[in-house]
Parts: C-alpha cells; sequence; structure tokens
C-alpha cells in the first residue's frame, strides 16, 4: 500500500493537458495558425511568429501589437475496466490560455525586436471526490506562461534568422484521495501546491525563394520547470496513528516541456489563396520519470519516483486561407497528433490518445491598422483503454474531446 499511494502521488502532480495536444503540450499560440490548423512555421503572417518562427519577423514591415485568447471547453469520460460497468466523466472550468505579442523596427531596418508572451503548457482537471480513480487524482490545475524577448534579422529579402530567449513560470495544485489502512477510517486527502519556473530558448530560419514558396524551420528548446519548496498540505483524520505517518510539509519536483523541432512551408498559388503544411517532431522522450523529494516522511519514504518513458512523436499540420476581399480573409485546417504515451503508462491527468484536430477562422479587417481574429478549434481524442500497469495509474477505458473557440485583435502603426 506505501509504494502504491507514493507512486500514484508522484504520478499526478505536474502533468496536464488534457485534451488539447499531445503530452500537456497546449498548441494554442496564435489566432491566424489555430485558424489553419495551427500552421504557420512556413509564413510570415502576423507578429505571432515571435513564436512560430522568429526568422519570420524581420520580414514583417509593420510594427504591432497583437492580443489573442482562447476559451478552451475540455472533457474527458472514463469507463472502469470489465466487468465493471461504471464511469464517470470530469467537470473541468473553462480554461483561457492566451498570446500577447509586439514588435517594432525602424520601417527600412532589416533589424527587428519583439516580445511574446504566452502559454504553451497548462489546463485543469477535475474529477471529484467520488469517482473510481480518485486516489489518483480529484483535481489538477497548471498553469505557465513563457516570456520570450526576441530579435530577428533580414539578412536578405528572401533569408531571415531569429532568436528569442525564453522565461517561464507557472504554479501548479494537486487535490487526491488518499486510501488508509486503518479499521476506523477510510480515507484522507492531499493537497500539493507550488511555483514553478525555467530557462530556455526559440530559434528560426525563414527563406523565401519565390513569391509563391516559402519555408521555415524552427527549433524550442527544452524547459525544465522545477518546483522548490512546495507546499504540502493533509487533510487527516484526528487520529495520532495516522497523522504521524504523513510528516512532510514541502516537496521538490522538476518537469520537462519538451523541445520542439518544425518544419513548415508555404505556398501561394495566387494573390488571395495561401496554403501551410507543418511536420513538428516533439521529443518527449526527455520524459523520463516523475520524482518527488519531500523534507519528511510519508508512510516511511522521503521521495518517490514513478516512471513515464514518453516517446518522441510527429505532429502533421495541413491549412489554408483565402482573402475573398480587402477586409475579410477566410481559414481552414488540420492536423493528427500522435501520443507520446506509451501503452501502460496511461495516468488520470493526462489519459492521452492519438488526437484529430480541424479548424475554421476568419480576419475582419476593421481598419488600415486593426484587424480581429477569430477561430475555432474541435479536438477528438481516439478512446483508449490501458491497464495502466507501468505508471501506478488508473486502469480503464478513456474518451476525451475538446472545443476551443478563440478571438484576437491586431495593432499595426
Amino acid at each position: 500500500m506505501k509504494s502504491k499511494f507514493l507512486a500514484l502521488l508522484g504520478s499526478a502532480v505536474l502533468s496536464a493537458g488534457v485534451a488539447q495536444a499531445g503530452g500537456f503540450q497546449a498548441n494554442l499560440q496564435g489566432q491566424k495558425q489555430l485558424g489553419m490548423g495551427h500552421a504557420g512555421t512556413g509564413l510570415a503572417l502576423d507578429q505571432s511568429s515571435i513564436f512560430f518562427n522568429p526568422g519570420a519577423l524581420a520580414h514583417l514591415r509593420q510594427n504591432g501589437i497583437q492580443l489573442g485568447v482562447s476559451a478552451l471547453n475540455a472533457k474527458i469520460a472514463y469507463r472502469e475496466p470489465s466487468p465493471g460497468i461504471s464511469e464517470s466523466a470530469t467537470d473541468n472550468p473553462i480554461s483561457t490560455p492566451f498570446q500577447v505579442y509586439a514588435s517594432f523596427g525602424k520601417e527600412d531596418s532589416p533589424l527587428r525586436f519583439g516580445i511574446g508572451v504566452y502559454t504553451p503548457f497548462g489546463s485543469s482537471v477535475n474529477w471529484g471526490t467520488r469517482w473510481q480513480g480518485r486516489y489518483g487524482l480529484n483535481e489538477l490545475t497548471l498553469k505557465t506562461i513563457f516570456i520570450q524577448p526576441t530579435i530577428s534579422y533580414r539578412i536578405t529579402d528572401k533569408l531571415g534568422l531569429g532568436a528569442g530567449f525564453i522565461y517561464s513560470t507557472g504554479s501548479v495544485n494537486l487535490q487526491r484521495s488518499i486510501p488508509l489502512a486503518d479499521a476506523n477510517y477510510n480515507e484522507a486527502g492531499v493537497e500539493l501546491d507550488g511555483a514553478a519556473s525555467g530557462f530556455g530558448f526559440n530559434l528560426g530560419v525563414f527563406f523565401q525563394p519565390t513569391e509563391k514558396l516559402s519555408l521555415g524551420l524552427t527549433y524550442r528548446s527544452k524547459v525544465e520547470m522545477e518546483v522548490k519548496e512546495g507546499d504540502v498540505t493533509f487533510r487527516l483524520p484526528t487520529s495520532p496513528l495516522v497523522a504521524g505517518q504523513f510528516q512532510a510539509t514541502q516537496f521538490d519536483a522538476s518537469l520537462p516541456m519538451p523541445a520542439n523541432i518544425t518544419l513548415g512551408i508555404g505556398f501561394k498559388p495566387t494573390e488571395a489563396l495561401t496554403f501551410a503544411v507543418d511536420v513538428q517532431r516533439v521529443q518527449w522522450s526527455a520524459y523520463k520519470s516523475l520524482r518527488f523529494d519531500y523534507n519528511a516522511g510519508i508512510r516511511g519514504e522521503t521521495f518517490s519516483e514513478s516512471p513515464r518513458n514518453y516517446e518522441d512523436v510527429f505532429i502533421y499540420r495541413v491549412g489554408a486561407q483565402y482573402k475573398l476581399s480587402e477586409i475579410f480573409t477566410i481559414r481552414a485546417g488540420a492536423y493528427y497528433d500522435n501520443s507520446p504515451v506509451q501503452e501502460g503508462y496511461l495516468t488520470p491527468e493526462t489519459p492521452d490518445s492519438d488526437s484529430r484536430g480541424v479548424s475554421g477562422g476568419l480576419t475582419l479587417a476593421l481598419s488600415d491598422k486593426v484587424d480581429l481574429d477569430a477561430s475555432f478549434l474541435y479536438i477528438n481524442k481516439k478512446e483508449r483503454t490501458d491497464d495502466a500497469s507501468k505508471s501506478g495509474g488508473v486502469a480503464g477505458t478513456f474518451k476525451s474531446v475538446a472545443y476551443i473557440p478563440g478571438v484576437g485583435i491586431n495593432y499595426k502603426f
């Protein structure tokens, strides 16, 4: 019982993401790109190039400020393994991942500076305290914010390079039930809460050999999010024998936000029509295990470690936009995202499986300086049954979907 409790505790604290991407990555960084399946590495569309390809930023001819937000509504359903027939579903709050970008430079200068503030990882999942897997997880909230100052240089009219430094900050809150062996008490609870931070970088190359064709290549580094002296609070019955087993008050932990390599192609057969294709490699293999170190004993142990052994995977994205007039542009796109979670490693905070996303969007030019963007993304993850034998998670069948509308505004000057 002791080792199983520690494995369950170690499985849930920092891993979130629910239904928006493989693992716990949230690909919601630009409203125009969202309308095209989140493809945009090979295009110089707007200020969100700070994220998608810093090398393309210097090919924008105007300074600008861009604000955007999405409303992530994700649902997960669970069914007990045979012969059980009980089912549960999450009651997740709506999350609001956002993006803020700004860039500036002299009109004729090949040099452009920018800054981005965005949320590439994080979400909320709430299973409640009565579901069958409550010893694995009740509720989890993960928040991350990346701050990225960026510099981009246009070497020629065809070639641009860019780089950005990333500082990440965030927080995590976990609540779960604890099984008790005491004859007088069935279960207790625990809450873990902490702040996390880390560092990384973003590099990009943009090449436009012709007016119709453009190419982009980016590398976003791994960011190791570290929690130092997070708080551990137990909800225990008034029993000295039980309380003596749970003495920890703080924990340390870390979680890798994986590196990404993306190759993008943009093709513009006519002045009005643009196609985009991205192939993204997510280096999830950095996530080998999840370890927690405690400042005092939990049932006699001062640390816990549970295996993850995620695999590197590809994401394939396609999209298009068509400019109907000087004031109205429409978009559509799709993607296929392979899950990095191997068989036997499924957990209730990231019941991940291969996912399919379809999207649409539009831009309305309100004036020469102000554009309004809108997008909608629907994600459907394949139903997945797993025995969780290697992760210490919750065995059963999981199914996830997400509905994500978004809106953004661009000011050019």
